[in-house]
């Protein structure tokens, strides 16, 4: 009892450590499972591990082959939240770069890495190719908490998220399938029956993933499940799909809840975001009960076996060599600088899937008595530590070096997508400023998803908005809901951090209806004469922006003046001759010079006479819907 506590009050510290000091859960992860499980027989007074996996009579937590089990049944759940996440409709949005480095990099990996084993450790051909089938991962997981400690450039951190979420399923895919083409090929090699076992196991394990997809998407649409049940249906039908299909062809259980997850991912499921926060908040769990427990599993012979020079040369080869070899031909013919190339190629942590699937495997093949199969556990292990290591303690020094840090946070969060908000986004969207849109209100993201703008279907409330890579070059925030406490409370809680260069909102009806002796705060308000009704009317009476052309200072003010005493036009920004834009919120206090731009919101006015010094007229700009 002890222990099974103890690994989960030890997981969850870890987690907490790893959250802390922005690292990848996964070093504190399996550092603490050493320490308590090969390392404690150093210190104990009888030799023994303080925790031990596996049950030998005397002691230990899983008896026979239940260890395997467990490991087997978590990492499907693992595997099955990863292909949830694995969607057709973003992969034919990430460009070319990522595409290259999910096929071409990875295929650059696996041959490299493989003959590397061979020729290094002399490993059997079989066991080499899985064992670099194993380390084409890195996972977002490890690439998430060294992104949101370093401020980079939006297409760097973008390559290196998107290769880590798409990398994870595709690379336990292969991983899987070389797996099992070892599996049904035994010792006799790659006979026609291996052949023909290894089509049946891919043949099983995508048709039970599609058919267990398609059979919970269909009772979901129907509401066949009531709501309360979702969740823990859905675990139940991965645990089931896994066990079905695994009893119709042995080792093919990964493999279809691979494939039910990206079914399901790439459905129009309604309920597929709920379902996502579960099973991360399962994964969370599972993967801290699961490499305290792998890493302990571990013994001094394991790690003795892979403590020579033959590892470091490994692993000087894959961080080294096959990397950077495998980024720069992904990346011939993109826009990313050399500098940029360099740090991408350093990047590359390895990650859960990789030590998961390592053990799961290594344990199954020794096994099977597979010659070399008792390298591929602390192998992998040592791969992942290293990388981990020493992308942790050592990427943002290498992004300073290398100049890849993000000069300016220019960058606009608009809380709110209504029609007003979309308007404003595609505004400056369109003079080059990066602009994300967060609403709760599906329809609305929507919509601004086919104007082509970045938008998330996200509450200020739930979670924390700073942690999503999307957002790491926003420096001004705009609170345009309809609810002043959204407002209030967005200013509130991200107005230090995602609007450090200026935060604005909305008034509430009681500033708009009391604001008679102009009481406002001049720094915070986005308008001082439209509410979130106003600003409505306005977005819906006259869907676009305006630009008029500044001669001086002046007539920027008069203009400026002129405009608020409208009801039909809001003054919203300042554009200058070096395409900036700065928000209208103290005129007096601005540069306006010739050739800068008032850009406002709302019924095209002809300004002659008031205050111009020449003829120019407004006009619209592409800012509207």
């Amino acid at each position: 009892m002890i222990e099974l506590a103890g690994i989960i009050v030890l997981g969850i510290l870890a987690q907490w450590v790893a959250w802390k000091f922005k690292m990848p859960a996964i070093l504190p992860l399996i550092l603490i499972g050493l320490f308590v499980g090969p390392v404690s027989t150093l210190i104990s007074e009888d030799g023994s591990q303080w925790i031990k996996p596996i049950y030998d009579g005397e002691s230990g937590l899983f008896p026979g082959q239940n260890l395997f089990y467990f490991v087997s049944l978590a990492i499907g759940i693992i595997l099955f939240e990863g292909g949830l996440t694995l969607r057709r409709g973003e992969v034919s949005k990430i460009g070319p770069v990522i595409g290259k480095l999910i096929s071409l990099g990875s295929a650059v990996t696996f041959i490299g890495a493989g003959v590397a084993a061979y020729y290094i450790f002399g490993l059997d051909w079989r066991i080499a190719f899985l064992f670099s089938s194993l380390i084409i991962v890195t996972g977002p997981t490890v690439i998430t908490p060294i992104l949101r400690n370093i401020p980079l450039k939006k297409e760097v951190s973008a390559v290196l998220k998107w290769e880590g979420i798409l990398i994870d399923p595709i690379g336990a895919l292969v991983a899987v399938l070389v797996f099992e083409f070892i599996s049904v090929g035994g010792d006799a090699g790659y006979t026609k029956q291996a052949l023909v076992d290894f089509g049946k196991i891919v043949l099983i394990g995508f048709a039970f993933g599609i058919t267990a997809g398609y059979a919970l998407y269909f009772s979901i649409k129907k509401k066949f499940i009531p709501h309360y049940l979702l969740n823990v249906v859905a675990l139940s039908t991965v645990l089931l799909v896994f066990v079905l299909s695994d009893s119709f062809a042995h080792e093919s259980g990964l493999l279809a809840v691979v494939v039910m997850g990206m079914f399901l991912g790439n459905s129009d499921l309604p309920n597929l975001k709920e379902l996502l926060y579960f099973k991360e908040s399962l994964s969370v769990l599972l993967i801290s009960i699961l490499f305290i427990l792998l890493a302990a599993n571990i013994t001094i012979e394991d790690m003795l076996l892979v403590y020579n020079w033959k590892t470091a040369l490994l692993l000087v080869m894959i961080i080294f060599v096959l990397r950077p070899i495998g980024v720069f031909l992904s990346t011939i013919g993109s826009s990313l600088s050399v500098n940029e190339k360099a740090f991408i190629s350093w990047v590359g942590p390895r990650g859960i899937v990789a030590a998961g699937i390592a053990s799961l495997f290594g344990t199954k093949l020794v096994e099977q008595g597979i010659p070399g199969a008792e390298y591929i556990t602390p192998l992998v292990f040592a791969v992942v530590l290293v990388t981990v290591l020493l992308n942790a303690a050592t990427a943002r020094l290498f992004a300073s070096a290398v100049g890849v840090f993000l000069k300016s946070s220019n960058g606009i969060l608009i809380v709110g997508a209504s029609k007003a908000s979309r308007l404003i986004a595609s505004y400056l969207a369109k003079n080059d400023r990066h602009v994300v849109l967060v609403d709760t209100n599906r329809h609305n993201i929507e919509r601004a998803r086919e104007l082509g703008l970045e938008a998330l279907n996200a509450s200020i409330y739930a979670g924390d908005l700073t942690d999503n890579l999307e957002l790491n070059d926003v420096g001004y925030l705009i609170a345009m809901t309809g609810n002043d406490e959204i407002n209030r409370q967005a200013i509130l809680k991200y107005g230090k951090t995602l609007g450090e260069n200026g935060s604005f909102r909305l008034m509430n009806t009681e500033e708009f209806q009391n604001d008679s002796n102009g009481q406002l705060p001049k720094t915070e308000i986005l308008s001082s004469t439209h509410d979130y009704v106003g600003l409505s009317r306005l977005a819906s009476e006259y869907p676009s922006m305006q630009e008029l052309p500044v001669a001086s200072k002046e007539q920027f003010l008069n203009l400026v003046d002129h405009i608020r005493e409208r009801k039909e036009t809001v003054a919203l920004f300042l554009k200058n001759e070096k395409d900036e834009i700065h928000f209208i919120t103290n005129p007096s206090e601005m540069e306006a010079e010739a050739g800068s731009q008032l850009v406002y919101l709302g019924k095209p006015i002809d300004f002659e006479g008031v205050g111009r010094n020449n003829n120019s007229e407004p006009r619209a700009t592409n800012g509207s819907e």
